[in-house]
């Protein structure tokens, strides 16, 4: 067999040296580059380029942009890496109208702020003034309305409670159609049933119904007008069957509601 070539220790030596002397230049290399990177970190979180330099908002329109960024905590002097978007979205969802905020954050300092926020279905009146209803059954107190809204009912006598959580529910499951349709809505309360409701109707209708049955039965209030004479007004009765009876009328005339025109 032939024998490998046998390499002296003074040969070696050299080699040895050059290869550590390799490895302290990379280590310094690393050393220097991690130094420099820290630099360059401490100067970028100091500067204008860590804060925060665009702020927006979308799905408000109970308040403005300025409003949500200023309940938010956030501002222009903010640094981008701090910003929290979890207690952000729960300062937020604290305002009575928002229902849900979506907080994010876009490198390099870009921050988009997503609202949503509960629909008003009704107005409360009370006194001269209106009153938001949201259709989680918050009244908005604060938020007084001096004209008369034209994009959702009326509702008078109704408190927070049961009953106006239910009459909400109700007009969630209306079509848009009937629902603007109403005008006024009064709960008008008996013993024998505290959902009662009458209700005033933009076509100069009258309609008494009780919420058990509301939905339901006011969601073909266009099939049961179209089978009556628009020019002799009077109420049209819900509470149990489906019967309409003039102003001027002694005796009821009978109303049959086709829900199959309705489907």
């Amino acid at each position: 067999m032939d024998k490998g070539k046998i390499v002296s220790i003074e040969d070696r030596i050299p080699k040895l040296k050059h290869q550590r002397r390799k490895k302290a230049n990379r280590r310094l290399i690393m050393l220097l580059a991690l130094f420099f990177i820290l630099i360059a970190g401490i100067i970028y979180f100091q500067s204008p380029l860590s804060k925060v330099k665009e702020i927006t908002v979308s799905g408000n329109h109970s308040y403005t942009s300025k409003q949500i960024i200023g309940k938010s905590g956030l501002s222009l002097e903010s640094n981008i890496w701090k910003v929290d978007r979890g207690e952000i979205e729960k300062k937020l969802e604290k305002i009575e109208e928002v229902e849900k905020a979506t907080v994010n954050v876009k490198l390099p300092n870009r921050v988009t702020i997503k609202v949503k926020e509960y629909d008003r279905l009704a107005y409360i009146s009370e006194g001269k003034g209106f009153y938001p209803v949201l259709e989680n059954g918050h009244i908005l107190g604060k938020k007084q309305i001096e004209e008369i809204p034209v994009n959702a009912p009326i509702l008078i006598g109704f408190k927070e409670g049961k009953v106006l959580d239910e009459m909400l529910a109700s007009l969630k499951e209306l079509p848009e159609v009937v629902i603007n349709s109403i005008s006024e809505i009064h709960s008008n309360p008996v013993k024998t049933d505290k959902y009662l409701v009458k209700l005033y109707m933009n076509d100069g209708f009258e309609v008494n119904a009780t919420l058990r049955t509301f939905s339901e039965k006011m969601a073909h209030y266009p099939s049961i007008v179209s089978q009556l004479d628009p020019d002799k007004k009077g109420v049209i009765d819900l509470e149990v069957g489906s019967y309409f009876k003039a102003y001027e009328a002694e005796e009821a005339e009978e109303v049959e509601i086709e829900q199959e025109n309705e489907q």
